[in-house]
């Protein structure tokens, strides 16, 4: 498996259908399903000077089982693709820039196989449809200069104090919302990205009766990593 990408095109055994099924209202054949995997997050510091801790990332695999896959970060229904059916969080012998091993979140998703999904199917096989983002709620956002929690302290990340970098430690996660396919990669050696940034053009309004659905969306684009 790249570690930048997707595993894709993985043999549906009957352990693997097993698995699947959990999650389908009807008995689901090998034939009529698509299986990949997908690098979902890892414990090294990304592009926004923040970083998953272990602890996090095993909870994240609990938390991931069932979750959907979408576009974009879009909460849309009719944007559902995918779903995850099992994950597991694998350890390497390299360290990351915190000191620690080198460890990812690798989630195996499924999708059925049709006209509508052949497509996609052919983009993943290809190398297209490549990056993937998770939307989560942590609890704990730490320092690395001072172990304060965020906002708590007058140190920025990115920045170097007595030549250590300050980035911060998400901890505690307490909901998976939904993993996406995306473009641009944030976690480069993990190939998954967020969609949090900065200085972007802000989302148009919505009408008063949709107040509900803008604090879940503030919720999940303050809480995406």
């Amino acid at each position: 498996m790249s570690e930048k990408g997707k595993e894709a095109g993985i043999a549906v055994t009957a352990e693997e259908l097993a698995r699947i099924n959990r999650f389908a209202k009807k008995e689901l054949r090998a034939e009529e399903v698509y299986t990949f995997a997908v690098k979902l997050c890892d414990n090294e510091v990304d592009r926004d000077f923040e970083r998953f801790d272990r602890a996090a990332l095993e909870k994240l695999s609990e938390l991931f089982v069932g979750r959907t896959g979408i576009f974009d970060h879009s909460w849309s229904a009719g944007g559902q693709t995918a779903r995850i059916y099992r994950t597991e969080v694998i350890e390497e012998e390299t360290r990351t820039t915190a000191g620690d091993k080198y460890c990812w979140c690798k989630g195996w998703a499924y999708m059925l196989r049709s006209e509508q999904t052949e497509p996609l199917i052919a983009q993943i096989e290809a190398g297209i449809k490549k990056e993937v983002s998770v939307g989560c709620a942590i609890s704990r956002s730490v320092c690395s200069i001072c172990g304060q929690e965020d906002g708590r302290c007058s140190h920025r990340k990115g920045q170097k104090y007595d030549g250590q970098l300050c980035y911060f430690t998400l901890e505690e996660p307490t909901d998976a919302y939904e993993w996406s396919f995306v473009a641009v990669p944030a976690q480069p050696a993990a190939g998954v990205i967020k969609s949090k940034r900065y200085g972007g053009q802000e989302p148009a309004p919505k009408d008063d009766g949709q107040i509900w659905r803008d604090k879940a969306l503030l919720e999940l684009e303050q809480n995406r990593f």
